[in-house]
């Protein structure tokens, strides 16, 4: 499959569609579905919190679950949604000691604020994938000794591994006041390591891969107000930022199909979060008034409402864009 993506009208149904085809793919009808998530903000369902004690307070949770939950939003995420279609539990942050929890059906090792360089600094990318194989191999460990309600060796082979994550490595470069050149010129490495995350997690068995690209960075508020040179687009965007964004994502849109090539039994989806979100601010008016402005929204929010930026742009925080 090269690809999920689509307008905001239809996308979710879409998006969730084609996540349980995959998730469930090869899998019994009698067995749950594993998930295991590696990323940044995007889709930390609390990694931020129990990792580090980081207070992520209200109005953060005010909307699905009515108390905060270490999200970086007012409601559920996309990965939540994703794990509902399945039927399955909310993942709970690989970190999170007391979730009470033996993540059966998987676990979350994204955290806020992650990236894929410094590769060694908590908790980048590689950090994430070395967090997994400790997970699996005490899994494993405690399996053999007749332990129950664990992940065996036949759930790590036929979970679903899903990776988002670039973002910050794009917009950290520019917050360093770095030219446009020299961000570009860090996208092969940043892609090269998102190559090695997939072909270590194949060579721990992983055959189901869901790869996230990244979203329009020049659109976010806070991105917007930090930025030095304002080179704006028709839509109030920063262009270069965008562009860049857009350079990552060929990227890793050729990476993708090379590992297609290579990982001869994974599948592998690339999934075209920008055009997602980028169809949510091209159509913002579409979708709600553009008078009306508000922050900290999440998908809870959409499925009632509309709220929209008056540069007709919809966000999740400052920092999100859904």
């Amino acid at each position: 499959m090269m690809g999920c993506g689509g307008a905001f009208s239809v996308w979710l149904p879409v998006f969730v569609s084609c996540f349980t085809a995959i998730a469930l793919a090869g899998t019994g009808c009698d067995k749950a579905p594993v998930v295991f998530v590696f990323g940044d903000s995007n889709s930390d369902t609390g990694g931020l919190a129990s990792g580090l004690g980081f207070p992520i307070n209200l109005p953060n949770g005010r909307n699905f679950f009515h108390r905060s939950t270490g999200r970086l939003s007012d409601g559920r995420l996309v990965i939540d949604l994703l794990c509902q279609s399945l039927n399955a539990s909310l993942l709970v942050p690989y970190l999170d000691a007391l979730s009470g929890t033996s993540f059966t059906n998987g676990a979350n090792f994204a955290v806020v604020g992650s990236s894929t360089l410094p590769k060694y600094v908590p908790f980048s990318l590689n950090i994430q994938v070395m967090q997994f194989r400790r997970f699996k191999a005490r899994s494993l460990e405690l399996v053999t000794t007749g332990t129950r309600n664990l992940i065996n060796d036949e759930g790590f082979h036929g979970a679903l591994y899903l990776i988002d994550i670039g973002q910050n490595d794009l917009a950290d470069s520019f917050a360093k006041n770095l030219s446009y050149v020299q961000v570009i010129k860090k996208i092969p490495v940043v892609i090269t390591e998102i190559e090695n995350a997939v072909k270590s997690l194949y060579n721990e068995g992983a055959r189901k891969f869901w790869v996230h690209n990244t979203g329009p960075l020049g659109c976010l508020p806070k991105v917007l107000a930090l930025a030095q040179k304002k080179d704006l687009d028709s839509l109030g965007c920063l262009s270069s930022y965008n562009s860049a964004a857009r350079l990552f994502n060929e990227a890793l849109l050729h990476s993708s199909q090379k590992l297609r090539s290579e990982l001869k039994d994974a599948t592998l989806v690339y999934v075209d979060i920008y055009a997602i979100k980028y169809d949510l601010i091209t159509n913002a008016a579409k979708y709600g008034n553009p008078s009306n402005h508000c922050s900290h929204l999440s998908i809870d929010y959409y499925l009632t409402h509309s709220c929209v930026t008056n540069l007709n742009q919809v966000f999740l925080l400052s920092l999100h864009i859904l």
